[in-house]
């Protein structure tokens, strides 16, 4: 019988797969579209009927439908398995502990306290009365899995004590904390909202407290754990995506019962930075664009509806700040001073919120009708502008757009275009250095998510053969190749191993593929090498260093291209 890798193969095709994520244009008898892995304006990116899988001639991104899924939408090989057989109508073998990795366990475990969570809410009339008294409806709170945990120590640790798991386990899952005198819940007398991955996975939970005391944080948050990563996922991601996909746009909050309310009104589209990255106050520039890929890749436009207090007008700059750099049309739903989304919905009505999305603005027109309403002394609203505005236009990558927004900032101050451009100039300068982190930030999440994917098979193959007598390929060879990362992966063993056997046993090609991933991931290394290069020759004191630099960026670039000619000797007939 067919492995359920390679029935779901048969069941769709790449072009199926692909075109209900991204825009295909037919190209003969096979089609194109622009890559969604890295920024490009003509289409680059090919997909082969025939062979069933696609090729970025830009990027050099390629595989088939697993691959495509499991790298858009950031995922493991067992996520991306649970939506391709949904699709495809593929029923799953039933779980197998003997198998189970860590990672696997760390699911489990996360799915029996989310559980736990949904029982002790459906006794707790007072906690399900409030939450009705917000504005939800008994099916959001069953659909969103909202929970409730009492004040106590050690309510859920006795209860995953009973279902066999361990404290390590318990504490790697981010659900007690060890102490001298032992280990102890991590939430307690919270509503628990749980946070799911793009495919629907339980991985972390956000818990606000239900009565105040005065000493406790409003939010506690799950801290990273092997399955949550908080700069890889925004709360509601699941639910939000294939409405993000169909609206071409959507909307970004700050809470929970925000995004809770505005699924609950129609607006599906909608993903909350609550729990994530961004909603850090030293938030790195990696972690917000890491956070943004998901959505990037699904629509470039994004609606951001933070509250209207200084806390998260501060919150909009800084994600609007990356979005306009990585060519996002940003808007800006206007909210009533002193209300968020939430109480727009439940206090005022759903037309209110309707309309709050409907006449958002663009982030600079936005921020210029602020400056201009806020101060009425000329000379403060052209430094307000300069200093608070302009930075913003200096994000925008389209030199067309960039002027547009100078006529409008001109034509609504009386501030003339002359010198408006005159100061961009000096914007421009002095904010050179932070856009050049802002790109380098931007090129490393880019590597990363070539790169991780690759590394991961590799080793899972390389593990998997290891532990097999009949070996199809030699693992030392990979296992040399990779070995500064070697340590990395190690902890992950048996779920890579779980995901090659699942993935390659079938495998005639095994060898073929093999040698194809070790090429991709030496034109990645050697990718690195050459930025860091770069670096080094910016900041080099001296002629001689400076040849030395360019001799080694020749180096490099000899190889990344002896490479490419070699792929394009065999490129796919697309």
């Amino acid at each position: 019988m067919n492995s359920p890798v390679q029935q779901i193969k048969e069941r769709l095709s790449i072009e199926e797969v692909v075109s209900s994520y991204i825009k295909l244009e037919r190209s003969g008898v096979n089609f194109k579209a622009r890559c969604p892995f890295h920024n490009e304006k003509t289409p680059s990116f090919f997909i082969s009927t025939e062979r069933n899988n696609y090729y970025c001639f830009g990027c050099g991104a390629k595989g088939d439908i697993f691959t495509f899924v499991q790298e858009f939408e950031g995922l493991d090989f067992k996520s991306t398995l649970k939506i391709l057989a949904e699709k495809a109508g593929v029923v799953l073998s039933e779980f197998n502990k003997e198998k189970e990795g860590e990672k696997d366990k760390l699911y489990r475990i996360i799915e029996e306290a989310t559980r736990f969570f949904e029982k002790n809410l459906i006794v707790e009339s007072d906690v399900l009365e409030y939450l009705k008294s917000r504005g939800l409806h008994e099916k959001t709170i069953k659909d969103f899995r909202i929970g409730f945990i009492k004040n106590d120590w050690h309510l859920l640790h006795s209860y995953l004590s009973n279902l066999g798991f361990s404290n390590i386990e318990m504490e790697k899952a981010g659900l007690v904390k060890k102490t001298d005198k032992g280990f102890y819940d991590r939430f307690r007398a919270r509503i628990i909202f749980p946070i799911a991955d793009s495919s629907g996975r339980i991985i972390a939970f956000s818990g606000r407290i239900f009565v105040d005391d005065g000493k406790s944080a409003k939010y506690l948050n799950s801290p990273e754990t092997p399955i949550f990563n908080k700069s890889s996922v925004l709360f509601g991601i699941d639910k939000a995506k294939d409405s993000i996909r169909k609206n071409n746009f959507s909307i970004l909050v700050e809470g929970q019962m925000d995004l809770i309310l505005s699924h609950q009104a129609g607006f599906k589209n909608t993903v909350a930075s609550s729990g994530t990255a961004m909603t850090d106050s030293l938030v790195s520039k990696e972690n917000i664009i890491n956070n943004l890929g998901l959505i990037t890749r699904l629509s470039k436009n994004i609606v951001l509806a933070y509250d209207a207090d200084k806390a998260g007008i501060s919150a909009s700059n800084r994600f609007a700040k990356i979005a306009l750099y990585l060519g996002m049309d940003v808007k800006v739903a206007s909210m009533p001073e002193g209300m968020d989304p939430a109480d727009l919905i439940s206090k005022v009505g759903v037309d209110s919120w309707r309309l709050a999305i409907k006449n958002s603005k663009h982030f600079i027109e936005f921020m210029l009708d602020r400056i201009l309403s806020n101060i009425s002394d000329n000379r403060k609203t052209d430094k307000e502008i300069r200093e608070r505005l302009l930075p913003f236009i200096n994000d925008i990558e389209s030199s067309i757009e960039k002027s547009r927004f100078i006529q409008l900032i001109s034509s609504k101050s009386s501030i003339a275009t002359s010198d408006l451009i005159e100061d961009l100039k000096k914007v421009e300068l002095a904010l050179k250095y932070e856009k050049e982190e802002i790109k380098i930030a931007k090129e490393n999440v880019e590597k990363k998510l070539r790169k991780d994917p690759i590394e991961r098979k590799l080793f899972g193959i390389a593990f998997w053969q290891e532990s097999v007598k009949n070996r199809k390929i030699d693992p030392e060879l990979i296992f040399k190749k990779l070995v500064k990362v070697y340590e990395k992966y190690q902890n992950i063993k048996e779920d890579l191993v779980s995901e090659a056997e699942e993935f390659y046993s079938n495998n005639e090609n095994l060898q073929k593929d093999v040698d194809e991933m070790l090429l991709n991931i030496e034109e990645e290394y050697l990718k690195e090498e050459l930025s860091k290069n770069m670096v080094d020759l910016y900041n080099i004191k001296g002629k001689e260093g400076e040849i030395e630099i360019l001799k080694k960026v020749d180096e490099i670039n000899k190889k990344i291209q002896g490479i490419k000619n070699g792929r394009l000797k065999n490129k796919p007939q697309v």
